[in-house]
């Protein structure tokens, strides 16, 4: 055990505990691997840290690591830093707090904070190239920034998690899998004002290879964006995938696709959620889309590759938009299946709908007014409906639609589909 009392870590938070605790990391690690203990009823203040081969960081409940607000204090740009590290973990009661709100701007009314000019936002934990890693019921809160990322991950376990980040501060991601593969997520609550969870292959780091093998189970999401997402960033294949039992309330999209570069999506499987979607402004993407799955062109010129081999199954749906599923004529959907779905649309927020939202890229047409409809198919290929069913509430405007609008879409299947338009005629 290493406690970083022990190395001269103040825990008063005013005093710079950065080379206490690191000290008790590099001794920890030196030995052979062990404890850093960071002691309850102390809150550390502290710049980049960064994690070892077989030391387990535990802090114990009323632990708070505080993030400086000194740029200088990063030199990697990163709270909790790892790099080709294995067998090494984050644990106990305690929380790491970003401070995101004190590194953004001024309220900008009740839509979110912009960035200040050129200003520098730390990712609360950024690990790239290790092996055999857990987060275990610690808190993140109020990331700056991105808050768990791990690039080119192996044998990851995050259980237990609680990520608490503002949800008016935009590019706080909750959990980013980037090129990772044998991930289990389970048991976490997530307050994210981007996506909670996002499986990504950023192109900066395609020599790790896909991202596969990933499973998420039983966590409660809230976000401003997308609540489970592939996507967008996909510059190498993100495969086999299963999202379950997972409950979406409040959130600006729900179960989210998003390709744009010329990595595939393929075997993907989203079953037994309930889904709760409302609408929020233009500045953040998205209109209260239920399900979402898109691939489209990032760039006019640029590769796309395809998704394909998709389910969603024993799904509740109800919000202020219905799915949306649109390939493009050069890479249709396909092997897309719905199945057990309901889909309830009412109008609830004070936002305006009747726009569908393509973004990105940002250019004019991909933000376009648009009927909402129960479900929207667009370039599909073996699209499959079965026992999916669409309700409307009481409140129904002028822009809600159809049950279902399709184009360019081959072999559709509906089997024991149920719905009609919002606004019958006589």
């Amino acid at each position: 055990m290493f406690n970083v009392r022990d190395y001269g870590a103040a825990g008063d938070a005013e005093r710079l505990d950065t080379q206490a605790i690191q000290a008790a990391i590099d001794a920890c690690a030196a030995a052979g691997g062990g404890t850093v203990l960071a002691p309850g009823g102390h809150t550390y203040l502290t710049g980049q840290i960064n994690l070892k081969s077989h030391v387990h960081l535990r802090l114990e409940g009323g632990a708070r690591l505080m993030a400086s607000l000194d740029p200088a204090d990063y030199p990697g740009g990163i709270l909790l830093a790892a790099q080709d590290a294995e067998n090494v973990s984050v644990g106990g009661s305690g929380e790491v707090w970003g401070r995101g709100v004190e590194f953004m701007q001024e309220d900008r009314g009740s839509i979110y904070w912009l960035d200040r000019a050129n200003t520098f936002r730390p990712r609360l934990v950024h690990w790239t190239g290790c092996r055999n890693i857990t987060f275990r019921d610690v808190t993140l809160r109020d990331s700056p920034a991105w808050g768990l990322h791990l690039t080119g991950c192996q044998d990851v376990l995050i259980q237990g998690v609680r990520i608490l980040n503002n949800l008016k501060v935009p590019n706080c991601d909750g959990i980013d899998p980037d090129h990772c593969r044998n991930v289990r997520i389970s048991g976490c609550h997530i307050e994210a004002g981007d996506d909670c969870i996002v499986l990504k292959t950023l192109k900066d780091y395609n020599a790790y290879g896909p991202c596969e093998n990933i499973t998420v189970t039983g966590c409660t999401l809230v976000s401003t964006s997308s609540a489970l997402k592939i996507g967008t960033e996909s510059g190498a294949d993100i495969r086999n995938v299963i999202f379950d039992a997972c409950v979406i309330r409040g959130s600006n999209r729900g179960l989210s696709i998003q390709l744009r570069d010329n990595g595939n999506v393929e075997n993907v499987l989203f079953s037994n959620m309930i889904v709760e979607t409302r609408l929020f402004s233009d500045d953040w993407w998205g209109k209260a889309e239920p399900i979402y799955v898109t691939a489209l062109h990032r760039t006019p010129n640029g590769a796309l590759g395809h998704v394909r081999h998709i389910r969603f199954s024993n799904i509740l749906c109800r919000g202020e938009n219905g799915a949306v599923l649109c390939g493009s004529p050069n890479s249709p959907l396909e092997d897309i299946v719905l199945e057990n779905v309901r889909i309830e649309i009412d109008k609830t927020s004070r936002w305006p709908g009747g726009v569908q939202d393509l973004r990105p890229p940002e250019i004019e047409h991909m933000l376009r007014a648009h009927a909402t409809n129960g479900v929207y198919i667009e370039h599909a290929r073996g699209v499959a409906l079965r026992n999916v069913s669409v309700a409307w509430g009481q409140n129904r405007p002028a822009y809600f639609g159809a049950a279902l609008e399709t184009h360019a879409v081959e072999a559709l299947e509906l089997d024991h589909f149920k719905g009609e338009s919002a606004h019958p005629g006589p």
